[in-house]
């Protein structure tokens, strides 16, 4: 088919006009957002578009995109998501809130019958059962099992009954003798390489027990990569096999009065390469590692009025080139480890000119014998820790110290913190 113009946009501007009515069995509304820009909804009885699962909301988001941007209304009830709802350019996507849940499929798995090869765009697996096209999926091995080096696409066809067609190709060569799988594992929501999109008022329902792990360089419950502009507003991420809110290489990422809850990764993962974020406002709670990861090379961000408790990690942990950062008012109580962590880092590595300023930073460290609220390991510079309140809110045998400050540490500046119930307010590595 040729395009000439504008003709071939048309046509399909046309056709998916028709297939919206089609499916909600009327004509497509015309009513407009805020912005004059259009509007529409999905609901599983009731809405523009119908259905129980991401095809229908993702064909709205589509829909709109098409249209140069607006927004899709998600109506009250339980999605099944066998894929991720992949967000677009100038497009807002909204849940009522309490009321709409996008819930994770169970995970199929399957060994590969043959070797995944690198830039190939085919799987061929051992146990096909359960997969699907549309299906999303993540391709590893022994050699190559997490970070970036994990593959994810989606089934785009099947040409032979083991024989599937993905949609980008795959990164590496994941080889049988090795292991090499491929698992229905997805995030709820993403982005890839996409402007100006908003996430409101949603849930999501990671179904962890049925689901594989996937980190998150490559996955979250809500997750970007290569994304600017992105808000992220009011919405919960609980029990993903994986981190609940992560993004990379991404600027001015907005994350705001969200809950990450009982989550197996990280809850808060503003990760690598990632410029000027800003997370607000957040519940990172009982998640399985740390309640904010800031990953490698994140700058210019800021970090206001977040919970981060009862994770089974550190509250926070900062390291590789995390330089220019403001934490400040947050509550940091009952995680396992240290409060707030400065990793083991070279010189030219540093986590240099972060301020944590008014900070509670309470109970941590208690699965670990030497308890510190602060630990600063690692060649860092220029740290301010201003008007926190650090240590125990009551004091217990072995409750450590207020601050370990490692030998290469330069230019702390300690002020105006309050130590409570601590057997030492600073302890210095000789």
């Amino acid at each position: 088919m040729k395009s000439f113009g504008g003709t071939l946009v048309c046509a399909s501007m046309a056709m998916a006009s028709a297939l919206l009515a089609a499916v909600a069995g009327t004509e497509p509304d015309s009513r407009t957002d805020e912005q004059g820009r259009a509007m529409i909804s999905v609901g599983m009885a009731d809405g523009d578009m119908r259905g129980g699962d991401n095809r229908a909301i993702q064909a709205a988001v589509d829909y709109v995109a098409g249209l140069g941007g607006g927004t899709v209304m998600i109506l009250p009830g339980r999605y099944i998501m066998r894929n991720a709802l992949r967000l677009r350019d100038n497009v807002r996507v909204c849940g009522t809130p309490s009321a709409t849940t996008l819930a994770l499929c169970n995970a199929a798995t399957s060994p590969l019958a043959k070797d995944g090869d690198c830039n190939q765009r085919e799987l061929t697996l051992a146990n096909p059962v359960g997969f699907q096209v549309g299906d999303g999926v993540a391709v590893s091995d022994r050699n190559w099992s997490g970070g970036f080096c994990v593959s994810t696409a989606t089934i785009t066809a099947q040409t032979a009954a083991n024989v599937f067609r993905i949609s980008t190709p795959l990164y590496l060569d994941y080889f049988v003798s090795k292991g090499a799988s491929a698992r229905q594992t997805f995030p709820a929501i993403g982005g890839w390489g996409i402007n100006n999109a908003v996430v409101e008022d949603l849930i999501i329902e990671g179904n962890s027990a049925m689901q594989t792990w996937l980190d998150g360089c490559r996955g979250g419950g809500i997750y970007f990569f290569e994304c600017r502009d992105v808000l992220v507003r009011r919405c919960a991420v609980r029990d993903y096999n994986g981190d609940g809110i992560s993004f990379q290489v991404s600027e001015r990422v907005v994350v705001e009065d969200c809950v990450v809850q009982d989550n197996r990764g990280y809850g808060l993962h503003p990760g690598s390469g990632s410029a000027a974020p800003v997370m607000r406002r957040n519940k990172s709670v009982g998640n399985g590692s740390c309640g904010m990861f800031v990953c490698w090379r994140v700058q210019r961000g800021i970090f206001d009025d977040n919970e981060l408790c009862d994770n089974k990690g550190e509250g926070i942990s900062i390291g590789h080139k995390d330089s220019d950062n403001v934490f400040r008012n947050n509550t940091i109580t009952g995680n396992a480890k240290a409060g707030v962590l400065f990793r083991v880092e070279d010189v030219p590595q540093g986590a240099d000119r972060n301020i944590f300023e008014g900070n509670r930073i309470l109970d941590n460290g208690k699965d670990g014998a030497a308890r510190a609220g602060v630990v600063l390991t690692g060649c860092h510079s220029g740290l301010v820790f201003r008007g926190n309140t650090i240590g125990n809110t009551r004091r217990e045998s072995g409750a450590g110290v207020g601050m370990f400050i490692g030998k290469q540490i330069r230019e702390l500046a300690s002020e105006g913190n309050r130590f409570v119930e601590v057997g030492a307010d600073v302890m210095r590595e000789e």
